[in-house]
C-alpha cells in the first residue's frame, strides 16, 4: 500500500496564522504539524508516501522533510493548485499510485491511543474502502455517518446543516485501487469541491465499504481552526511531560517499523542539534542494545 498526505488548502480558519505559512507546518507542541499524520502513515508500515502541497509551499515541505532517504522511506511532492476537494488527491496522484492500493490522510487530522498500530496495520490489505466514525460535539464541521441499530451504514453526508448522527468521518481513509476510478467520476458538489463523501458512497453502494467506530482509548484532533489547535498543542504537551515518550517524532517510528537500523537513528539524533527532540532521539539511540 502506498500513502498521500493532502497538506494543501489555504488555511483561512487559521488565519491570519495562515498567512505566510502552511498550515501543516506550523508547530503541534514541539514537532510541524505533518509529522502527526506522516507518523501515521509509517505506523502501518507504509514507506512510498506522496505530500501534496499548494504551489508556493512546497519548497518549505521539501527542506522539511527531504525524499525520506533517511527515514528509510520514499517521499514525492505534488501541487493541489487550488483547494477543490480531498477526492482531487487520487486524480492528482494517479501515476504514484499506479497499480497499488492507498490510504490517504489529512496533513492536519492527529490520531493517537491504544491500539491504533494493530488497526492501521489491519487495512493495508483492504479490498474495497475503510473508512471511521468519531463521536463529535460539533458533527456539522465534518463529513458524517448514520448507522442503523446493527452499526450498517445508513448515510454518508459532507458537512450537513442538519446532520444525521454525531459521528464524524476522521481524515484517515484506506482504499483499494478502484478509488482513481471511482475519483474520475466525482463531480464538484455544491461547495465547488469534489467531496470525498462521494467516493465512500460509490464504495457503500458497491456493497464495499467497512466503518469501524474508533474506541473511546483513541483520540482524534482536526487542528483546523485555533481552538482545536491549542487542544491538540496541550494534549501532546500534557501526554509527552507525562509519560516522556514523544507522539509522531517519526525518526522513532522509522525505527521501530524497521525502515532504519540504530546507527541510522543515532545519526538523526546529531540532526536537531540540542533541542529537546534531539535529546529524546539521543537518549532513544543510546537506551537500544
Amino acid at each position: 500500500m502506498k500513502g498521500i498526505i493532502l497538506a494543501g488548502g489555504s488555511g483561512t480558519r487559521l488565519f491570519p496564522i495562515t498567512i505566510a505559512v502552511s498550515k501543516q507546518l506550523l508547530p503541534v507542541y514541539d514537532k510541524p504539524m505533518i509529522y502527526y499524520p506522516l507518523s501515521v502513515l509509517m505506523l502501518a508500515g507504509i514507506k512510498d508516501i506522496l505530500i501534496i502541497t499548494t504551489p508556493h509551499d512546497q519548497v518549505s515541505f521539501k527542506k522539511l522533510l527531504g525524499d525520506g532517504t533517511e527515514l528509510g522511506c520514499n517521499f514525492q511532492y505534488a501541487i493541489q493548485e487550488q483547494p477543490t476537494g480531498l477526492a482531487e488527491a487520487f486524480i492528482i496522484g494517479e501515476k504514484f499510485i499506479d497499480k497499488e492500493k492507498v490510504a490517504l490522510v489529512l496533513g492536519d487530522n492527529i490520531f493517537y491511543g491504544n491500539g491504533l498500530v494493530n488497526l492501521l496495520r489491519s487495512k493495508i490489505n483492504i479490498e474495497g474502502a475503510s473508512i471511521f466514525a468519531y463521536p463529535v460535539k460539533d458533527p456539522e464541521r465534518y463529513g458524517v455517518v448514520e448507522f442503523d441499530d446493527n452499526k450498517k451504514v445508513k448515510s454518508i453526508e459532507e458537512k450537513p446543516a442538519k446532520p444525521k448522527s454525531k459521528f464524524a468521518i476522521p481524515g484517515l481513509y484506506f482504499y483499494d485501487n478502484k478509488v482513481v476510478e471511482y475519483a474520475k467520476k466525482v463531480k464538484p458538489s455544491d461547495r465547488g469541491e469534489k467531496e470525498i463523501s462521494t467516493i465512500n458512497k460509490m464504495y457503500m453502494e458497491a456493497g464495499n465499504l467497512e466503518v469501524g467506530e474508533m474506541t473511546r482509548g483513541m483520540s482524534w484532533f482536526d487542528t483546523g481552526t485555533v481552538e482545536s489547535l491549542d487542544d491538540a498543542t496541550e494534549f501532546i504537551r500534557v501526554l509527552q511531560n507525562r509519560q516522556s515518550t514523544m507522539i509522531g517524532c517519526i525518526e522513532e517510528v522509522a525505527y521501530l517499523s524497521k525502515f532504519i537500523r540504530k546507527p541510522d537513528l543515532k545519526k538523526l539524533s546529531k540532526k536537531y542539534g540540542k533541542s529537546n527532540y534531539g535529546k529524546y532521539l539521543k537518549q532513544l539511540s543510546d537506551s537500544i542494545i
